[in-house]
């Protein structure tokens, strides 16, 4: 039976909210990678308010299921929602904020962009209008800020599986959620080809991923979008129709030296308004190639 979506305004208030656990036992990957990633402005933005309520780990109690089956079972879900996923339009708002002593914001980038097909099938990103800006000190691109989320929305797919090292880390109750913490790491790197680096939230009950704490690596290191230094991506999922599950909601929080002195900022990506492309516009499979941004107000 298919459940019903969540309410796309509040994650606190649908049936099956995503406001999950983020218990920082768990969550430290290396003593290196949360090094990487200081620690900025703890009041979450107004419009999107996550409460995060600590639960109680049990590192030493198994999971309901062998842990093998949980992961071969959500990843074969992740691929369904890969496959499903370049089917539907959607609404992308990027914003990156700066804050002041006060830790109150002191300027902010905004930008949005609609996903599109081309009459070669192509999925792509439009631009609905010129970016605006008010920030004073941080400076890039923007291509820069378009590229941030332009990651695979869904890191562990059986294909990819092979490349990863997966343990389960524990059960945890958290706002009537019951969900298993699995810890990511890849086995190799190189240089060509990202790979996910984090922690994955499972419900226990559908096996299906709903939130994901982590970085994209290489060799060379974390993933960064031009001069920006954002790297760990907290992403939470909405539920489509009631069977795909989408990201639509990430953050992630970092500081910007500048001449001997840092800058608290912020990136909030909001994926919104998925609609299923028209049967004609879906013919033909879309590209798997990055969506790139067209200019604002070109096709």
């Amino acid at each position: 039976m298919l459940r019903t979506l969540p309410n796309l305004l509040s994650l606190l208030t649908r049936p099956r909210a995503l406001v999950l656990a983020f218990a920082g036992s768990l969550l430290a990957i290396s003593g290196a990678a949360a090094q990487e990633s200081p620690a900025g402005p703890q009041a979450p933005p107004p419009q999107h308010k996550i409460d995060r309520v600590v639960g109680t780990a049990k590192p030493e109690a198994p999971p309901d299921l062998p842990p093998a089956q949980i992961i071969s079972a959500f990843t074969k879900k992740e691929d369904l929602y890969q496959a499903e996923r370049p089917l539907y339009s959607y609404r992308r708002t990027i914003r990156i904020q700066e804050f002041g002593p006060d830790g109150k914001p002191a300027g902010e980038y905004n930008a949005t962009y609609q996903g599109v097909r081309s009459s070669s099938g192509q999925l792509y990103e439009k631009g609905l209008a010129a970016p605006e800006t008010s920030l004073q000190y941080i400076q890039f691109e923007p291509d820069d800020a378009h590229s941030i989320g332009n990651v695979p929305a869904f890191p562990l797919t059986t294909d990819q599986l092979a490349k990863y090292n997966v343990k389960f880390l524990s059960s945890e109750k958290v706002d009537e959620i019951d969900c298993y913490i699995f810890e990511v790491h890849p086995k190799t790197l190189d240089r060509k080809h990202p790979l996910f680096d984090g922690i994955l939230w499972v419900d226990q009950k559908y096996l299906e991923v709903v939130k994901t704490y982590g970085k994209w690596v290489t060799d060379l290191g974390p993933m960064r979008a031009g001069n920006l230094p954002f790297n760990m991506y907290e992403t939470y999922r909405e539920n489509v129709e009631g069977k795909y599950w989408f990201p639509n909601y990430s953050r992630s929080d970092d500081v910007y030296k500048l001449q001997g002195h840092e800058v608290p900022v912020r990136v909030t990506i909001k994926w919104s308004d998925f609609k299923l492309f028209p049967a004609s516009e879906i013919a033909q499979p879309a590209s798997t190639t990055p969506p790139v941004a067209a200019p604002a107000g070109k096709p």
